[in-house]
């Protein structure tokens, strides 16, 4: 059997377990998603939300990249959160990065890795802004942790930034955001810190008209 197939073979098997122990749920959940969640996350193949959180299909909407970033001039990115937020009505975002990334491992060297390099250099920024909290560290795999964790919390007020996000916190004073790390090594989520609309930013970035 060829590698895809197998892809196949299993979902014909999820499939028909999934209707053994409940015939309507695909009806169910073709009809309409209404997710409490939108989990922002790295595209690390070992890092799924819905197996890590337990939920099952219809609970979280999800995007993923490179070292789960929020990136303001990522239209795929916006386009996401605005679906989320003023569509699907989310009560929480969770930036949830995960030790040992290889996203931000790149970011923290000096080799080129051609297009990429477009993309981590907003890693790399995060490193500039708190290098001497970084540095501090005296290990090479300390100084990795606290530069996942710093982009974790970077990215999360990176939606707080946004007009998306404040415009709802002004009207409906929802969704709360959440900065989650996850450790490959035990499966836990290491929870880093929150925003809500009783926070507030910088007046730099905040909107008076919306």
């Amino acid at each position: 059997m060829k590698s895809y197939e197998k892809l196949l073979k299993n979902n014909k098997e999820w499939s028909a377990e999934a209707i053994k122990n409940d015939p309507d749920v695909f009806k169910r959940l073709a009809e309409i998603q209404t997710p409490e969640f939108l989990w922002i996350g790295c595209s690390d193949s070992r890092v799924p939300a819905d197996r890590i959180t337990g939920t099952q299909p219809g609970e979280i909407f999800v995007h993923r990249n490179i070292a789960n970033m929020v990136v303001h001039t990522d239209i795929n990115l916006l386009a996401v959160l605005e679906y989320a937020v003023n569509f699907l009505k989310v009560k929480h975002i969770i930036v949830c990065g995960h030790y040992n990334c290889g996203g931000v491992k790149a970011a923290m060297s000096s080799h080129n890795y051609g297009i990429i390099n477009k993309w981590i250099r907003n890693i790399k920024d995060v490193y500039r802004t708190h290098r001497d909290e970084i540095d501090y560290q005296t290990k090479e795999e300390d100084r990795l942790d606290k530069l996942i964790e710093l982009n974790v919390q970077e990215q999360v007020l990176n939606l707080a930034k946004t007009s998306i996000i404040q415009k709802c916190w002004k009207n409906e004073q929802r969704p709360y955001l959440h900065g989650w790390v996850y450790n490959l090594e035990d499966g836990l989520i290491k929870p880093l810190c929150e925003m809500s609309h009783a926070d507030h930013l910088d007046p730099l970035y905040e909107f008076d008209d919306l």
